[in-house]
C-alpha cells in the first residue's frame, strides 16, 4: 500500500507484477456517517447527537480520524462525569482534531483580541454575502494549536469534486475577508492574515496554471517537468515555460487577488456597522454559533442576541 503511487517504478506495474491497483479513497459524507455510527456503538450517545451533522463537518477525514473523534468525544464526556456523550463533546473533539487544543494560557492584549474578532467576523460576513461559500457554522477567538488565534468554521452542505471559476473566486473572497476587515476598521493590516494570503495565492495560481481560467494564458497548463525519481526525492525539474510566461502568470495571479480584494472591500464597506457590532459581541462571548451567529450576520443588533 502507498499514498504516493506516482513515485513507483513503472516496471513494478507491468502485467504479471503489481498490475491491479485498488484505489481506496477517503469516505464521502454517507461513508463518514456509517463509520461514525460503527465506532459510536461503543459509547452512550445523548439524544441531541446527530451523526449526519458530524459527518458533514468532517470532509476529507479518513476512517482513523473519525474513530479518533469518537474516542476524543468520549474522553471529554468522561472527564466531565457525564452519563452520555453529547453533541458539544463531538464539536469540541472536531475542533481539537482540526485546529488543536485550546490555548487559554495564550493571553492576547485587548487590542489583539479586538483585531482577531474583526478579522474572523470579516471572514464570516463575506462567506454569507457571496453566492458559492459554505455556510458559516461557528466563529471563535479562542486560540488553538500552534498559531491559530481565532477560527471561522464553515459547514459544507455536500462533498464537492468539481469547482467552477465563480466558486474558486468566492473561496478566495472568503480568505481575504479577514484582511479587508482589518483595513476597513483600523486603516492598517496585521500579520494575522499570512495563512489566508498563502491559501488565496495558491488558489489563484492553480486557476492560472492548472485550470485554464486565465484569458491571457488560455487553455494551456504550466508547471515543472520533473523525472519521477527527482520528484520522489523532493528535487525540482525543468520549468516548461519561458520567463515572459512566468511574468504573465504572476501578473494574472496578482490580478485575480486584486480584483477579488476590491470586490470584498465593497461588500464589507456596505456592512461595516454590522461587522463592528458582531465583532464586539464575539469579543464579549469569545464563541458565536447557531441562532445568535445567524442573527448577527443578518445585521441584527447584538443587544437583541444576548
Amino acid at each position: 500500500a502507498t499514498n504516493r503511487p506516482e513515485v513507483l517504478d513503472q516496471a513494478l506495474l507491468r502485467p504479471g507484477r503489481f498490475d491491479r491497483q485498488v484505489v481506496v479513497d477517503k469516505p464521502d459524507i454517507r461513508g463518514r456517517e456509517a463509520i461514525l455510527r460503527l465506532h459510536a456503538r461503543a459509547v452512550v450517545l445523548a439524544p441531541n447527537v446527530e451523526l449526519a451533522v458530524i459527518a458533514a463537518r468532517t470532509p476529507g477525514f479518513a476512517g482513523a480520524e473519525l474513530a479518533n473523534i469518537v474516542n476524543e468525544a468520549a474522553l471529554l464526556a468522561a472527564r466531565k462525569e457525564k452519563n452520555a456523550v453529547e453533541m458539544a463533546d463531538f464539536e469540541e473533539a472536531i475542533d481539537r482534531v482540526v485546529a488543536g487544543l485550546e490555548k487559554r494560557s495564550r493571553v492576547l492584549s485587548e487590542k489583539e483580541r479586538d483585531i482577531v474578532a474583526h478579522h474572523e467576523m470579516g471572514h464570516a460576513f463575506v462567506a454569507t454575502s457571496v453566492a458559492h461559500a459554505d455556510p458559516v457554522h461557528k466563529v471563535t477567538i479562542i486560540p488553538r494549536g500552534i498559531a491559530a488565534l481565532g477560527m471561522t468554521y464553515q459547514l459544507p452542505t455536500e462533498d464537492r469534486f468539481l469547482l467552477t471559476r465563480g466558486e474558486l473566486e468566492d473561496r478566495i473572497a472568503v480568505l481575504l475577508g479577514g484582511r479587508v476587515a482589518e483595513e476597513l476598521v483600523y486603516g492598517e493590516v496585521s500579520t494575522g492574515a499570512h495563512n489566508d494570503l498563502e491559501r488565496a495565492t495558491e488558489l489563484a495560481r492553480l486557476m492560472v496554471t492548472k485550470y485554464g481560467m486565465s484569458e491571457r494564458l488560455g487553455l494551456a497548463t504550466y508547471g515543472e517537468r520533473s523525472p519521477l525519481f527527482l520528484k520522489a526525492n523532493g528535487l525540482g525539474g525543468e520549468r516548461d515555460f519561458s520567463d515572459a510566461t512566468a511574468r504573465t502568470i504572476d501578473e494574472e495571479v496578482r490580478a485575480i487577488l486584486d480584483r477579488t480584494h476590491d470586490r470584498v472591500r465593497g461588500l464589507l464597506t456596505t456592512k461595516k456597522s454590522a461587522l463592528v457590532a458582531a465583532a464586539g459581541e464575539l469579543k464579549r462571548v469569545e464563541t458565536l454559533e447557531g441562532e445568535a451567529l445567524r442573527r448577527l450576520l443578518n445585521g441584527e443588533a447584538a443587544a437583541t442576541v444576548a
